[in-house]
């Protein structure tokens, strides 16, 4: 098949483009939000061809993935044809609901020609779709293999933006970590995190990484610290399981789906939290012990096969 979508989120992506078909992605000549073509940080496959918006009118597309509400009105000007009415069409809701939870009204609610396609549980039960049929499809990983070794006597933590969405992912807390272990924070705009919170540049530290070389900066650190509040499922946290790391993180939203007993700490307890990260930090071979764990229940519920099994099956269901 042929599928159109949207360059939006680049983890989630390169998972679904390992699938069997053809992956059509908008190029604009500045490559701007509605046209970023292929990832230059993740590794996808040839199978992921870039179309500019002037030859979507006359290329053959099986089905439309969206992502953004404004991408309807994008799909039907570019392509000619409509969503979920000319051309067959799902709706892939990343995110939590925000705003006026738990009454948010999603906004392909009453979209009977749509599915809204939800990455957790969670979100499924939260958002309000009205009579828009609705499923699930948990996140699969590219497994990135055990790599962890936490070498070094320090914490990871995972989060873009950190200043501008402040207490959505736990950049509050970030400061009662640090007091318990050194942290280094990865993801994009991560620069001046630590004078913005008066931490010491050595208890804080700020790296922007590629994707090819995230996963094993990140398993060199002891332990990863998920402090994020208010979260669909981070996708950095499967990805530190996967990497066989003991994983801290605050019991919110989905995380306690993701993370079983005896594969790492859940508390909304900051006592509990910071008390974890400290053992883990002191005892290598206890972290080794649960990482390992971790990354045992990552592969069997967030495998890569699964999940591009159940896109399968939802691909022909929408497109027969």
């Amino acid at each position: 098949m042929r599928i159109l979508l949207w360059h939006v989120h680049g983890s989630w992506t390169t998972a679904f483009v390992q699938g069997p078909h053809t992956y059509l992605v908008p190029v604009t000549p500045d490559r701007g939000p509605d046209g970023l073509g292929r990832a230059v940080t993740f590794d996808w496959p040839d199978s992921v061809v870039e179309l500019p918006p002037d030859r979507l009118r006359d290329t053959d597309v099986d089905l439309v993935v969206l992502q953004r509400p404004h991408e309807t009105e994008l799909a039907e000007r570019w392509l000619g044809r409509r969503p979920g009415r000319d051309v067959p069409a799902v709706y892939l809701e990343h995110n939590a609901p925000d705003g006026n939870v738990p009454d948010t009204r999603h906004p392909m609610a009453d979209r009977p020609d749509l599915t809204i396609v939800h990455v957790t549980h969670f979100n499924r039960l939260f958002w309000d779709c009205g009579t828009t049929p609705t499923t699930v499809i948990e996140h699969g990983i590219v497994d990135p293999g055990p790599l962890w070794t936490g070498e070094l006597a320090r914490a990871a933590v995972v989060v873009n933006e950190p200043l501008r969405r402040g207490r959505t992912t736990g950049t509050d807390l970030l400061p009662h970590f640090a007091r318990t272990a050194p942290l280094d924070v990865f993801g994009m705009r991560t620069e001046g995190v630590a004078e913005r919170l008066g931490l010491p540049p050595d208890r804080c530290r700020s790296h922007d990484l590629p994707q090819r070389e995230l996963h094993r900066a990140m398993a060199r650190r002891r332990v990863y610290v998920h402090p994020v509040r208010w979260t669909s499922l981070g996708l950095s946290l499967l990805e530190a399981m996967h990497l066989g790391m003991p994983v801290v993180a605050l019991d919110t939203t989905e995380a306690s789906e993701a993370v079983p007993e005896g594969a790492g700490v859940l508390s909304n307890r900051l006592d509990v939290l910071t008390d974890a990260v400290r053992g883990f930090i002191a005892d290598p071979a206890h972290a080794r012990e649960v990482g390992g764990r971790a990354r045992e229940a990552a592969l069997a519920r967030y495998g890569l096969s699964r999940f591009l099994d159940d896109w399968e099956r939802l691909t022909k269901e929408v497109t027969r």
